[in-house]
């Protein structure tokens, strides 16, 4: 059965971490070399059993909220945490969807002949042991288990605190379906300890755990990077732009950036800087529309005065992810403005222009570094489920390996396959 390690006499973190490590290792083994109709089968019986389950999960779900609010999380954080029929729906069908999708196990990206005249062939291959260290999305749970199973891996979770038992009722769910459809145990693991050590373990376990992902706060994510003896696939803060050119149709330059803003806060691809260029002339009635949907605006100096409600805006707001109904607000001179702003103070994770101006366009996407820059759409779409990949554990903000929305294919590595003829070399 799939289960999470259970509990001794007080095993340390580091024993627990090992045992992980050694079921995943197995785990992994057969699922390397599972057919891709068996994988399907599984997330689809897993899908059911969260379906099944629901009442369970959400009732623990609200045990959850109710220590939420009373530690005093910000409204923010208490919406990545929330679990409602309709979210979980969601994530359930999204199990299903990344069913769906197309195995890239043993997909052959490429193929060429050697110089010796043997036949070289590059095809896709699960990554191994992928650990997740995560905080406050109870969603991440299942999209990470079911992201690895489908690729061919497994999975050791290390969900936050804040979300434990959310945590556990979904891990159970999916644990449920998938040994129904024979997956093998320690296909996907919950840690069963909170203990901080266990982080810890997981960052030294080198030989035991292929890949760490961080999904989380800044102090987290920085903390797995210093101290990780792992390989790291890492999710940085968004602070994401949405630069609003002089040629931007108003109307449409106002329900992006109400909905990239203001749609839910508390995710990464929220807007957390607004660019506006000096030559824009509906600049006014945009600022005063964020602040009647009750944002706040901190900016520079014509902020404050085309809008009478913002506030100045300090050094440290321009490299801030507020994660809030909070707005850094800067007027740029034109694109040369806004793409010196952005490289100075993105985090590469998501930029947008508002622009009619297609050349203007053209060059921020090519002159932009991040790994999602989009023209006229809200930054609220850079997610995995929304660009078509079924779900995502993370969006890759570094330039190695996977970048953007990492799914499926994010989740494998490759292989050289060599067939020869009794080639010998001289």
């Amino acid at each position: 059965m799939i289960q999470a390690v259970a509990s001794t006499a007080s095993p340390s973190p580091q024993d627990v971490i090992a045992a992980c490590c050694s079921t995943a290792r197995d785990a992994a083994m057969q699922l390397r070399s599972l057919p891709d109709p068996a994988k399907a089968d599984a997330l689809r019986a897993a899908a059911a059993a969260l379906r099944e389950d629901a009442a369970d999960i959400l009732a623990a779900n609200a045990r959850d909220m109710a220590a939420g609010e009373a530690r005093g999380l910000s409204g923010a954080m208490l919406d990545r945490l929330k679990l409602d029929e309709a979210r979980l729906a969601a994530i359930a069908n999204s199990v299903e969807a990344v069913a769906a999708l197309p195995d890239p196990v043993g997909e052959e990206i490429d193929r060429r002949t050697a110089p010796a005249g043997m036949t070289l062939r590059r095809v896709r291959v699960p990554i191994g042991v992928i650990g997740i260290i995560y905080e406050s999305r109870p969603n991440v749970t299942v999209d990470a288990a079911v992201l690895c199973v489908r690729s061919g891996n497994a999975a050791i979770l290390r969900g936050g605190s804040e979300a434990m038992h959310s945590n556990r009722a979904l891990h159970a769910s999916l644990a449920r379906g998938l040994a129904s459809a024979g997956l093998p145990e320690g296909a996907v693991q919950l840690v069963p300890t909170q203990d901080r050590e266990a982080v810890g373990a997981m960052l030294a376990a080198a030989g035991g755990i292929d890949l760490i992902i961080p999904r989380g706060g800044k102090s987290l994510v920085a903390r797995v990077q210093a101290d990780a003896r792992v390989p790291v696939l890492a999710h940085l803060d968004g602070i994401c732009h949405s630069f609003v050119h002089a040629s931007a149709d108003p109307e449409m330059a106002q329900s992006i950036a109400l909905n990239a803003k203001l749609r839910r806060t508390g995710v990464c691809g929220a807007m957390e800087t607004l660019l506006i260029d000096q030559d824009y002339p509906h600049a006014a009635p945009l600022l005063a529309a964020l602040a009647d949907a009750g944002c706040e605006l901190r900016g520079d100096d014509m902020t404050m005065e085309l809008e009478p409600r913002a506030v100045s805006a300090s050094d440290e707001d321009w490299d801030t992810e507020y994660l809030d109904a909070i707005l850094s607000v800067a007027f740029v001179e034109g694109l040369d403005g806004a793409l010196e702003h952005i490289a100075r103070h993105s985090s590469g994770h998501t930029d947008a222009i508002i622009a009619s101006d297609m050349a203007a366009a053209t060059r921020f996407q090519a002159e932009v570094d991040s790994a999602i820059v989009m023209v006229n759409a809200s930054s609220q779409f850079a997610d995995g489920g929304e660009f078509g990949l079924g779900a995502e554990i993370g969006i890759a903000t570094g330039r190695l390996h996977a970048r953007g929305p990492v799914a499926l294919e994010g989740l494998t590595t490759y292989k050289w396959l060599v067939d020869g003829e009794g080639h010998i070399r001289a």
